[in-house]
């Protein structure tokens, strides 16, 4: 019978260490990084979305011959896209703060 060596309890020790580390570590940080991906990926789709959105309208009212006169009836089609981007920006911030209160009641 050979004698047991006593460094092999030390290095199944350390393997087990390595392992758990990994799986509570590289796990979670790679789920965290997926989710992140996906939100920059969320957020770059929905402001771009708001961005042609507000051009849009803008772009609209500035082809109705209305808004071609005078100076000032030429600055109307600036002041209503940025009110529709304010009201975007509004709803916008109204659904993230619901969000936000489902998520930490």
């Amino acid at each position: 019978m050979s004698k047991p060596n006593p460094l092999d309890g030390a290095q199944e020790m350390q393997q087990l260490l390595v392992s758990y580390a990994k799986q509570e570590t590289l796990q979670p940080l790679k789920e965290l990084g997926r989710y992140l991906g996906l939100g920059i990926a969320g957020s770059l789709l929905v402001f771009i979305g708001v961005f042609f959105g507000g051009l849009g309208t803008l772009r609209l009212m500035q082809s109705i011959e209305f808004f071609g006169g005078s100076s000032w009836a030429s600055t109307l089609p600036y002041l209503v896209a940025v009110i529709v981007l304010g009201l975007a920006i509004a709803l916008i911030y109204m659904s993230l703060s619901r969000a936000k209160r489902k998520v930490f009641s």
